[in-house]
């Protein structure tokens, strides 16, 4: 029998502040109010797509970072699940838009979903309406308080990523996502803030929502793995690198060079640039965030919040929009 007695906190925080509506099918819903049919086939068979998205204040009031990249990753992401987007990407655009500014946040997340409606029941999702939903909150450090400034503890996952040829691993699928949810919850009972999922051939894949990168001898490698999401903050940060002439290397990683790194850390919308300081029980490196990894996170800040002139086109201002 499992038993949960005594397990850590879950170490994400909670929206700061209520959200006041969530936008559904192009109609502004109190929050409390943003529900769905309990037959809905996305809640039964994980039939929906999604994006995880940030907004952030700059000097030119909020902004959404690389915009234009998360939509269009969405609406692949629906076509690869047989969904025919039923909203254009400036739709999309404009329903975020009008979201952020109806919850009066200065930075939010944002979660674009399509999800498959009420119809016929089974697995068959052909006849189920498609709808889509936006909601926005405010959302802190994602693996933790303290997180970006002294690094997490990551633990290899028993259960293995997603397999190329079982669900595509190119799509926010939302059923792929139980594989996550079960590495990532596992390991938060285990002690740990996040998980390290391999894939089929014991190579790493990926965390629970997140890129994996590591730094040896000043070269950083961006872990290269088809099992993997083509993580759209990890292309920003192997550009950031680049310009810093920082040497990049992409491919595949196993767990001992990771061990053996001098320096690890996550990327991803929600986690942005997480240090890494120990895995399953090892010290990465001094135990302490690296030269590297805190450059990155400032480059990475100051491109997120419109301070990086030579990419203001990655800042989208919602008052433009």
């Amino acid at each position: 029998m499992l038993s949960l007695s005594g397990a850590p906190a879950a170490v994400q925080s909670p929206p700061v502040a209520s959200p006041r509506v969530v936008w559904m099918d192009g109609k502004m819903v109190p929050w409390a109010k943003a529900t769905v049919h309990v037959m809905s086939h996305t809640l039964h068979y994980g039939s929906g797509v999604f994006e995880g998205i940030r907004c952030y204040e700059t000097p030119a009031g909020s902004a959404v970072f690389r915009l234009r990249e998360h939509i269009a990753r969405l609406q692949r992401s629906a076509r690869c699940m047989l969904i025919d987007p039923p909203y254009t990407e400036a739709q999309i655009t404009k329903g975020i838009a009008a979201t952020i500014r109806a919850n009066h946040f200065g930075s939010c997340y944002v979660r674009p979903l399509y999800y498959r409606g009420l119809g016929a029941f089974g697995v068959n999702p052909l006849a189920n309406k498609v709808h889509l939903t936006i909601a926005v909150w405010e959302w802190g450090a994602y693996l933790g308080k303290g997180g970006l400034d002294k690094g997490i503890r990551l633990a290899t996952s028993h259960w293995m990523k997603n397999a190329v040829n079982a669900l595509p691993t190119k799509a926010k699928v939302t059923g792929s996502y139980a594989n996550s949810v079960l590495a990532k919850a596992e390991a938060v009972l285990g002690g740990f803030e996040e998980a390290l999922l391999l894939d089929a051939r014991g190579f790493v894949a990926e965390g629970s929502g997140e890129n994996v990168f590591y730094a040896k001898r000043g070269v950083l490698h961006a872990v290269d793995n088809a099992a993997a999401l083509e993580g759209i903050t990890r292309e920003s940060v192997i550009a950031l690198a680049r310009e810093l002439r920082i040497d990049v290397a992409q491919g595949p990683a196993t767990v001992d060079q990771l061990y053996n790194a001098d320096e690890v850390f996550l990327t991803g919308t929600a986690a942005e640039v997480t240090p890494v300081r120990m895995i399953d029980r090892r010290t990465i490196g001094s135990g302490k965030p690296g030269v590297l990894t805190q450059t990155l996170q400032r480059a990475l800040a100051r491109a997120t919040r419109g301070g990086d002139p030579a990419h203001k086109d990655w800042c989208t201002p919602v008052a433009s929009l």
